[in-house]
Order: structure tokens, then sequence, then C-alpha cells
């Protein structure tokens, strides 16, 4: 499965242009790749901003699919809407979230119960002490 996520909000606190503080995202996306499902960073990031959010991938060991596009898509489609068959992202409907200081983010533990519901990944997948 092709999932796009969004950052600040999502894998972050809100603190744009800074990077926010960790809110549990990486374990769970981390679980995401190694289920086999393909990952994009799906933000409105750009330059040294959207270099930064790549980094924290990178240091969790998370490999991208795509950064802000899916690279096959092309293949079928000029849209320019970025595909995906998921997408999680703390402004979508329905996406759980948690408020600190009255400010919402996305509740990754209610975001990887879904998951392992759905079966995307499997419960007790990632020992997240290893994470």
């Amino acid at each position: 499965m092709i999932i796009a996520i969004d950052f600040d909000g999502t894998c972050v606190t809100h603190e744009y242009p800074r990077i926010g503080v960790d809110i549990g995202a990486w374990p769970v996306i981390k679980e995401l790749g190694l289920n086999g499902h393909d990952i994009i960073l799906l933000t409105m990031r750009s330059g040294n901003e959207l270099d930064e959010a790549v980094e924290l991938f990178n240091k969790h060991s998370i490999q991208l699919y795509g950064i802000n596009h899916n690279p096959t898509q092309h293949r079928w489609t000029t849209s320019p809407k970025v595909y995906a068959q998921l997408y999680i992202d703390d402004a979508a409907l329905g996406c759980p979230l948690v408020r600190c200081e009255g400010i919402p983010f996305a509740n990754w533990e209610a975001i990887r119960k879904i998951l392992v519901e759905e079966g995307c990944i499997t419960k007790g997948s990632v020992d997240e002490d290893n994470s």
C-alpha cells in the first residue's frame, strides 16, 4: 500500500519553520515500512525546511518512496495530486487527534491501533524500544 504522511502536526508538533517535538510517529511509520508499505512524505515544507524533515526520516531509518510526489503515477496521469491509498494528516477528517495546550496533532497510539485493525501492520511486529 502507498501511504502519504503529512509532517507538521502529524509526525511532530506544529512549530514550523522549526522541527516540532516528537509525538510518537516514528516507530509506527517505521513499522509500516517494515511491513512492505511505501511511504510518501506529503508536506507544504520546501527548501531547507523540507531537507530538515527528510533528514528526520533518515535519522529514524525510514526509507521514503517519494517526497511530495508519487514516483510512478506519471505513467498513468498528469494530475498534480499525489496518489496514495491512505493519507495520514492531522488536518484530515477522521484522523485521531490529541491536544497539547489546545493545539491538535496526530494521535499515533490511536493511529497504530487503526492500522493494526486494518491489517496494515501486525500486532507487536516491531519492538518500539529499538526504534
